[in-house]
Parts: C-alpha cells; structure tokens; sequence
C-alpha cells in the first residue's frame, strides 16, 4: 500500500476508537434532541413513548420491534403497540422538522437529493403493501414491501430525509383490503414509484439545498420521469440500464422529420457507445476514500445523445456519462448515466454525483442495522409510517452523535466544520481529484 494510504488508514482505525467523553450526556442529549419532534405530538404520553421507542431504537436490542423496547423499558406492551399501531398521530410534521434540521445542518448549493427504494420481506398478505415484487434484500421476486426513500447528501455528510410507501396495483384495487390495512382515501389511486419519487423532490426541494437529483437505474431508465425532473428545472445525474438504446447527434439541432429531412442516425444501445470509446476519451479520478483505500474510477462521455421517452424521442438532448471502477469489494462496475446537465460540465463532478448517489445505500444500511428500520411488527398503513419516522429520527440522531465525535477528536486530518475550516477527507464526499491517463482497465479500489 502506497504509504500516505497507509498513514491515511491508521488514522482512520484511531478515529474509530470511542472515547468516554463521546458518551457522556447522551441521554440527556437524546431528550433534548426531540424536543422540536415532541411539537407534533398532542398530549405528554405521546411525546413520552416517542422518546421510550426511540431510546430503543438506539439500544443495542437484537430485535428493534415494540415489544422487545416494551419489555426493556419494564412495561406493558399494549400501550406502545397502541401509540405505534392504532393511536392517531401525524408522522408528517415530525419528517418536517426532520427535514428542516437536515437543511440547516448539512445544506449545500452542491447537494445531492437521492432516490431509492428499499424492501422489506414479510410473510402473509395482510401487512399493507406487501406483494410479491423484486427484493433487492433478498435479489429476487419475494413476498415483500416497499418504500421509496429519499436521501440528501453534502459535502458536510447524509442523511434519510423522507419516504413513501408503495402500493402495487393488486392494493389499489383492492378497496376493501385497503381498508382493512387503515389506507387513507386520498391514497387509493395507484401511484408509480417514480410518481412517489417526484412527489417527495417536490415536497422537499425548497426545504433541502441542493444542485443536483441522482437515483438508480429504476429511476433513470424512464423517460417520463427524466422528463418531468427537466421540467420542473432539476438537473440530473440517472443511472441507466445498459441495454437501453440512445443516438448520436451531430451539431446543436434534434433530427428533424418529414419529407426532405436528412436520415438520423441510428438508436443502439449505450453498451456498445461504451466498448467502442478509445483509452484516450477515458479520465482517471479519485472520487473519494473508501474503508480499503481510495476510490479510483475512469471516466468518460458522450456529449449529446437522444433517448427515448416512452413511444415518442426526447424533447431534448442529453449527455451520456460512463463510469468503471472496482468497488470496495472488488467487483468491477461499469455503470452507465444520463443527464441534463451542459455537455461541458466536467467529468469530476459526475463522478462526484455518481458517488454521493451510493452514499444512499449506506445510510439505509445504517438505518436497518443500527436504528430498527426494518424490524417493525406492524400491519396498517398508520402503524408502518410511525415506525419508519421514528426510526429516520433515531437514524438522524446518530449521524449527528457522529459528526458531534469528530469535532471532539479533531485533528490534522479530522472531519471538516465550520470552525476549523479543514479539508473534507474520509468517509464524507469530498473533492474529486484528477489522476494520471487511463489503462485499458479499471485500477483496483484499493492501491
């Protein structure tokens, strides 16, 4: 290992030793951390067992459901089963509040709002929304829910901000059974993923500083979707699957139809525009450091391209953006995205959106490991948001224990603030740095 690597690595296990003054006042911490969620809640019991559900949530309970932080707390169970399943509170303006805080604390002109979806495997057909529909928990078709969620990411760090849950068609047409799960009237009709998707960006984008959308290939494959963030003035960075099929153009104009109009060219599929780049339309960048050394990924584009957009073309031209990389577990990627960004926009800043889009799946790692995001035992509609937002405040909780850490231990290579003014290094996204020409292959993740 190259040695400013290996100095980089020591500091960062020394970074991950918990000193006693990192914990001191934690509770007390907590309690006034949800204050301003308490607002939300109408009488002093709710607030009370909001605190107690979100004080095991942050427990070190194998089995973050309400019963085991009943019995942790020594009580009935009945009356948080109640406050989480069948009590009528609002969750909405306590992910307000959540949202708001996020903005404050970690706003950024350069932020990225994220999309993605997360399932959760669940048996029987009674719990709302579940169906038989892909998994990725498991990679496959299962018996499942799920949630669309949305992330933001800074320079400064990210977070869970918002989610919707999502209802197959087999529900929405299913009244009674919708019903039964406790679904409100106003979300009977089907919505799609991606609507549910363009419902939270607009709900959050004033709240939430940001210059860019990111999302997965889910997402980005979907020319209506691309279409209506360009419309509402969002640029942004999709993934796209690599069969889907693109053109060329040549010079500023969309091909023109009609008698007399010259033959446009062909569509192909973005795959073969990959494998027929030479080495020299290859960058190579540093993104950012990962846990086994930096992230080194090559780079390259094609500047104006046209998709489709259901059976019509584009209104409008695109830049189509190629990343290869080995990940932090070594397997290649090559991924490939579209965006409405200028053609000149530099290629290092594509890669730092493409990165800050992964940052996603960290945090809802972190959510199901750390703050019970998956681990609910609930079957109505009301019951499953409650959890959720809780467990997205518990999860917002822990991520500013953990800056509040960094600030404790800052050093020469600690984690950026607004007081010390130091470089963002780490875990956090940092800049992108050019590197030497590309190799026929991607270099490894670690050096």
């Amino acid at each position: 290992m190259d040695r400013r690597f290996e100095q980089r690595k020591q500091q960062m296990l020394a970074e991950c030793e918990v000193r006693d003054e990192v914990l001191e006042g934690l509770k007390g911490r907590l309690a006034e951390f949800l204050v301003p969620y308490g607002i939300g809640l109408a009488v002093d019991a709710q607030r009370r067992h909001a605190r107690e559900f979100c004080q095991g949530l942050l427990s070190n309970l194998q089995r973050k459901n309400t019963e085991s932080i009943a019995y942790e707390h020594d009580q009935d169970r009945r009356n948080l089963q109640h406050f989480m399943g069948t009590a009528e509170w609002d969750h909405a303006p306590l992910l307000d509040v959540l949202c708001q805080q996020v903005g404050q604390q970690l706003g950024d002109p350069e932020g990225v709002l994220v999309i993605d979806p997360s399932g959760f495997p669940k048996h029987g057909r009674k719990s709302v929304g579940v169906a038989r529909q892909w998994c990725g928990r498991l990679g496959k078709v299962d018996n499942c829910q799920v949630g669309v969620y949305l992330a933001y990411v800074s320079p400064r760090d990210h977070a869970l901000c918002d989610f919707r849950l999502y209802l197959p068609h087999e529900w929405t047409k299913d009244r009674k059974r919708c019903r039964n799960a406790g679904v409100p009237k106003e979300r009977l009709g089907h919505r799609t993923r991606h609507d549910l998707a363009l419902e939270m960006i607009h709900a959050r984008s004033q709240t939430l500083l940001h210059g860019w959308v990111a999302a997965d290939d889910e997402f980005g494959k979907v020319g209506h979707f691309r279409r209506d963030l360009h419309e509402r003035g969002e640029r942004y960075l999709l993934a796209i699957p690599h069969n889907l099929t693109v053109r060329v153009l040549e010079g500023d104009a969309l091909p023109r139809r009609g008698k007399g109009a010259p033959k446009a060219p062909a569509f192909v599929q973005v795959k073969k525009l990959r494998e027929g780049l030479p080495a020299s339309a290859w960058t190579r960048l540093e993104v950012r450091h990962g846990e086994k050394g930096p992230l080194v990924v090559e780079a390259a584009r094609v500047p104006r391209v046209q998709a489709k957009c259901g059976r019509r073309n584009m209104p409008y031209a695109e830049t189509l953006v190629f990343l290869r990389y080995n990940d932090e577990e070594g397997v290649r990627r090559d991924d490939s995205y579209l965006s409405d960004a200028a053609p000149d926009t530099p290629l290092a800043e594509f890669a730092r959106v493409a990165s800050a889009e992964r940052r996603v799946e960290e945090s809802l790692r972190r959510g199901k490991s750390e703050a019970g995001l998956a681990d609910y035992q609930v079957r109505t509609w009301d019951g499953w948001h409650h959890h959720q937002t809780l467990s997205l405040i518990a999860l917002w909780f822990l991520v500013q224990e953990t800056r509040r850490g960094k600030k404790i231990r800052a050093g020469p290579h600690a984690a950026a603030t607004p007081a010390n003014g130091r470089p963002i290094t780490g875990s956090r996204l940092g800049p992108v740095v050019p590197l030497a020409p590309a190799r026929d292959h991607p270099p490894t993740a670690a050096a």
